[in-house]
């Protein structure tokens, strides 16, 4: 048995932070297309685009901690599979 060397990112919370990013990616392409001379539309904007950017950098984090995840849990395997090779003398020859 193995157990994880950290805590994952839980399916809940990479799934909100992708809602997150389509929710305010759509709503600022409807911002775009709505935008009038308007100081108050043009504010909705600047702050859509925030929201954005925000969401964008937390699933950018999702991605990249599944990702390390990953990559660490295959660098144990390997690490494990060439203590057992290095463990095993496949030249030894018995004499009988």
């Amino acid at each position: 048995m193995s157990t994880p060397l950290r805590p994952r990112t839980t399916a809940a919370f990479y799934t909100q932070a992708a809602i997150s990013f389509a929710v305010s990616l759509s709503v600022t392409i409807v911002g775009i297309g709505y935008l009038h001379d308007s100081r108050w539309v043009r504010a909705f904007l600047g702050l859509g685009l925030l929201y954005v950017v925000t969401s964008a950098f937390t699933l950018a984090k999702c991605i990249r901690d599944r990702q390390e995840e990953a990559a660490v849990v295959s660098r144990v395997d390997q690490a494990r599979l060439d203590k057992l090779l290095a463990e095993q003398d496949l030249l030894h020859v018995q004499d009988h």
